[in-house]
């Protein structure tokens, strides 16, 4: 991607549906043989590798509109996610709950994704082992069986997962008696998940805080659901227009799924005012004030903006600290940022970043998604001339970004390469 920097950002961004929550929905349609129907999904290479797994699996997969699928699992192929589909996506682990619940068994490769650190796979397997699967790990595959089928218990998180929780819910919807996560996710993703996973039938309360009961039930039907509006994209879209001074209405967003983000973006200097079907953002004042924050589970600092933030921060007027709780090793974009001109060093698990006049204008490559497109925001600050690199990075979480901020002044376009 080529950006010439410079320019405030101005207009309107539709937001487009959640990558986060597409990707568990669509594996829920494992759990019936009826039609699973979701609308709003968005156009990403996550999605459509989540598309070609399920296709592999015998999933009958068909677009009714540009944002709208209907998956059916009524005739199952197999029940094997081969490593070629898992390793370009670490959500293919999500396969693993709903063949196990609904089939007996199940065999996942281990998964691939972005490369920022281990994300606690024994926290699925555990899961399943506690519901009474035996479980073990061979030649890079999770085999998992469960031939009479799972019994309901208390599956407890010693840290809080969002994957580890939606797995578990689809493996204990179909299991015998009452199942219990205790430490469970509260991110708003999990609470719509659950919502439709009861939409098909299931028995789920307490979704949003941390104790989640389910009662099993015999089996799950068909339903139609919307996806909610990515509330990662409402935020990183609010970075790039306080960052270039802008004035951007981002349309379609839930303030209430982004309190703390939004607090945070405030202190360091943003505005956001609620408008009919969305927020206004822009910039209240001339300079950025350095806010440090610490990235943390739901209602916490998403880790998920925690790339953003740190290129907002390298224009600040002074020096911000950010430590990332979530994940050991996502500061790799911050060399990138430093090839740019930034002030940033690392120690351990905190980045420390003194603000600098501007940043200028250089060839980086991205490492992992939200690295990318904290790179693309550094651009669009950044004097002269930037190239970001390795751009599938981008495309498996952001759907039309160019088309987006060049609607509203940018100046970036694709090239070839």
């Amino acid at each position: 991607m080529r950006i010439r920097g410079g320019a405030s950002l101005g207009g309107t961004i539709d937001i487009s549906g959640s990558k986060n929550l597409s990707l568990p929905a669509m594996m829920a349609s494992l759990l019936t043989d009826q039609p699973l129907s979701l609308s709003n999904v968005p156009r990403l290479a996550d999605v459509i590798s989540a598309i070609e797994l399920l296709d592999y699996l015998g999933v009958g997969v068909r677009r009714s509109s540009s944002s709208s699928l209907v998956l059916c699992c009524s005739n199952l192929k197999t029940t094997e996610a081969p490593y070629d589909f898992v390793r370009k996506m670490r959500a293919s682990v999500l396969a693993l709950g709903p063949l196990l619940s609904r089939f007996g068994k199940a065999s996942v490769s281990l998964p691939g994704g972005c490369a920022i650190g281990a994300r606690g796979i024994d926290l699925h397997i555990k899961a399943m082992q506690q519901l009474g699967a035996e479980v073990t790990i061979e030649n890079g595959y999770i085999n998992a069986s469960a031939p009479n089928g799972l019994d309901g218990c208390d599956v407890n998180f010693p840290i809080s997962s969002v994957t580890g929780t939606e797995n578990t819910l689809m493996a204990a919807v179909l299991a015998r008696g009452t199942s219990r996560i205790l430490n469970a996710a509260m991110e708003p993703e999990v609470v719509e998940f659950a919502n439709l996973l009861n939409t098909m039938g299931a028995n789920i309360t307490g979704h949003g805080t941390p104790i989640i009961t389910i009662e099993g039930v015999e089996s799950l039907h068909g339903a139609s659901f919307e996806i909610m509006p990515d509330r990662i994209e409402v935020g990183t879209y609010a970075i790039a227009t306080v960052a270039t001074n802008g004035r951007v209405m981002l349309k379609g967003c839930i303030p209430d799924h982004l309190s703390s983000f939004l607090e945070i973006l405030k202190a360091a200097g943003g505005v956001y005012e609620p408008v009919d079907g969305g927020i206004l953002v822009y910039r209240g004042q001339d300079k950025i004030e350095p806010v440090s924050i610490c990235t943390a589970q739901y209602p916490g600092y998403p880790t998920d903006l925690q790339a953003q933030y740190m290129t907002l921060m390298t224009i600040a007027n002074g020096a911000s600290s950010i430590t990332e709780n979530i994940f050991e090793n996502r500061f790799m974009h911050a060399p990138e940022l430093c090839r740019m001109g930034a002030n940033i060093a690392i120690n351990g698990r905190t980045a420390t970043v003194i603000g600098v006049r501007k940043l200028s204008g250089a060839q980086v490559m991205a490492t992992d998604l939200r690295a990318s497109v904290s790179l693309v925001i550094a651009g669009l600050i950044a004097s002269g001339e930037t190239i970001v690199n390795r751009l599938y990075h981008l495309d498996r979480g952001y759907e039309n970004l160019e088309v987006k901020l060049n609607n509203c002044g940018a100046d970036m376009e694709r090239l070839e390469g």
